[in-house]
């Protein structure tokens, strides 16, 4: 993290220019530098495009504490050349409690009472694929983010380079390179490890926020898929919210397709959240009446966007045809 001074948040005051640094990250898998801003406390990205948008960086995790109060503060400072502000609420919270501009934001989750509950409500074949991944000999346990536990996640991420039809992010990665790049969070994630004959063959870390759950990152390796070790990955998951009293397991946004059904199948549900947009200038006003602030890509008819995708993953199956050995991390 970069900054051009050692100002704290508690010293910004109204007629004080904004601390704006820089900061590393992982955009699509990829280091990346974005722009931030902290306001009392909180840190917040400034994201170009169509429009400036200005967003808590921890979007996902935390909820704005004061949004009137950052909404003034991005008023008062004209020279950040915010265009519109957005946050969203976040679980349990998710009946609205501002009046701003609000769309629903929908992700997959579980809400969790007890272990067994859950167990209940999946269907046989669900129960049944965890039940076989047992039978076969998966062990699922918490782990530590040790060399040997490094070194399996990048033989995992090194197994394919197309997963789910597209360029896999992660492919190509080596093992310091996954050390720097996912130990960044170590402190509020447990590490669950799918093991058959002591290989890791899946993986998830799972994300705790005070509410809830976080599947941020769960996979496993392809030539394992028969042992069924992703199902056992998210009954652990569950497992362990239900035991530290997490009310849910968040699994990123609810949608279609061969992973929604699979969301669906192991009890996650369509969970509505308010997401507010703020309008601080014309253009930020212009972008709300006319729909760009969310970007383009919005505009394309689902039923083309659908036929993309397919096209897309028909390509790069095609372009997979011939077997390959796995590649060398780093090669």
């Amino acid at each position: 993290m970069k900054r051009p001074n050692s100002m704290t948040p508690a010293t910004l005051m109204p007629d004080v220019a904004p601390l704006v640094f820089s900061k590393d990250t992982l955009v699509n898998g990829k280091p990346a530098t974005i722009r931030c801003l902290e306001i009392a406390g909180q840190t917040f990205s400034i994201n170009s495009g169509l429009v400036t948008t200005v967003k808590l960086e921890d979007d996902w995790f935390q909820e704005v504490a004061d949004p009137p109060a950052v909404i003034k503060f991005l008023q008062d400072h004209h020279e950040i050349r915010a265009d519109v502000f957005s946050f969203c609420q976040r679980l349990p919270n998710i009946e609205p409690r501002f009046s701003f501009t609000c769309e629903w934001e929908s992700i997959a989750a579980i809400e969790i009472d007890t272990y067994e509950r859950w167990w209940e409500q999946l269907d046989r074949g669900t129960r049944n694929m965890v039940r076989k991944s047992v039978k076969l000999g998966v062990e699922v346990r918490e782990c530590s983010f040790d060399d040997d536990f490094v070194q399996g996640v990048t033989s995992i991420f090194n197994e394919t380079p197309i997963r789910q039809g597209r360029p896999f992010w992660h492919y190509g990665k080596d093992i310091e390179t996954v050390r720097q790049q996912f130990s960044r969070f170590l402190f509020r994630e447990d590490l669950v490890g799918a093991y058959y004959h002591d290989e890791l063959i899946g993986f998830a870390m799972l994300g705790r926020s005070p509410h809830f759950g976080d599947l941020g990152q769960i996979i496993s390796k392809i030539q394992h898929r028969d042992k069924a070790p992703t199902n056992a990955l998210i009954a652990k998951a569950v497992e362990l919210c239900a035991a530290r009293g997490l009310r849910y397991l968040v699994y990123a946004y609810w949608n279609d397709g061969s992973l929604g059904k699979f969301k669906q199948r192991s009890g996650f549900r369509e969970v509505r959240l308010p997401r507010y947009f703020v309008p601080l200038s014309l253009r930020g006003r212009l972008a709300l009446r006319t729909g760009t602030h969310r970007g383009l890509k919005q505009f394309l008819p689902s039923r083309l966007t659908a036929s993309l995708k397919k096209a897309r993953s028909t390509w790069h199956d095609w372009n997979q045809r011939k077997p390959t050995a796995p590649r060398q991390p780093g090669s």
